[in-house]
């Protein structure tokens, strides 16, 4: 009896969120958790809740301005060391956006691993924007190469993070957006005092920054003062911006 062949693993978009506008003009992709080794298939189950939860939020905020909205289903689980498997995913991501798009704006929002891997991948021609939400990064090695940032230029970028998160050092973070500051200054950090990885004590807080980064990034509405001080503002301040209890509330543009 033959042997039957393995299923060639492939990358793909989830379904938009919300109805597809008639016309695309801008497109985020979001680039969900993942491992740092794993070989194994995702598990067939919808995007994780906050991920879908920031998708909706992102859709009825730029439904107007005709924004779709994409998870990537990656192929496998994990950043898998030099393959850096998760930053393949991401740039195919990109390309299929701009076969069924055209020439269109793509902000690529990654939460933890998937942080990680939408900073590597903004350095895409179609990418001009970058928001990574608690980065998983990882630890500084004197006999390592720092994680890039030379292909975030020209790009906008945010990176929000927990105080005290208990996954990956906020730190770390820090010194790569303090080396990414150095060559292009549309980059801010927002620091979320006392919570933690998920980012469950100030979740709406996140999700308001977001829209209003995106937004800003993809179709050139006005920053909120906050944001726009953070870009602003030399290293460390707007690298350290203490994100407001209640922002988004009574958003001053």
């Amino acid at each position: 009896m033959a042997q039957q062949a393995t299923p060639v693993r492939r990358v793909r978009l989830g379904r938009a969120f919300g109805p597809e506008p008639t016309a695309v003009s801008g497109v985020v992709l979001l680039l969900p958790r993942g491992d740092e080794i794993s070989y194994r298939r995702p598990a067939v189950l919808p995007a994780p809740p906050y991920v879908r939860t920031l998708g909706r939020r992102l859709t009825r905020a730029g439904r107007g301005e005709g924004l779709a909205a994409h998870v990537v289903r990656y192929r496998y689980r994990g950043w898998n060391g030099a393959d850096a498997t998760l930053v393949g995913d991401a740039l195919w991501a990109v390309d299929e956006v701009v076969r069924r798009y055209g020439d269109v704006p793509v902000c690529l929002v990654g939460v933890d691993m998937g942080g990680r891997a939408a900073l590597r991948a903004g350095g895409h021609e179609a990418v001009n924007s970058v928001l990574a939400i608690a980065p998983w990064l990882p630890e500084e090695d004197m006999a390592a190469s720092p994680e890039p940032v030379k292909q975030l230029g020209g790009r906008r970028v945010m990176i929000v993070h927990g105080t005290n998160d208990e996954r990956t050092d906020p730190e770390l973070s820090f010194r790569l957006a303090a080396r990414a500051k150095k060559a292009n200054r549309d980059v801010c950090r927002f620091e979320v005092h006392s919570d933690r990885h998920a980012l469950h004590q100030h979740r709406d807080e996140v999700l308001c920054l977001a829209e209003d980064f995106v937004m800003g990034a993809l179709f050139g509405s006005a920053f909120s003062r906050p944001v726009a001080d953070a870009f602003a503002a030399p290293p460390p301040l707007g690298l350290r911006m203490p994100l407001a209890a209640g922002f988004g509330k009574s958003l001053r543009r």
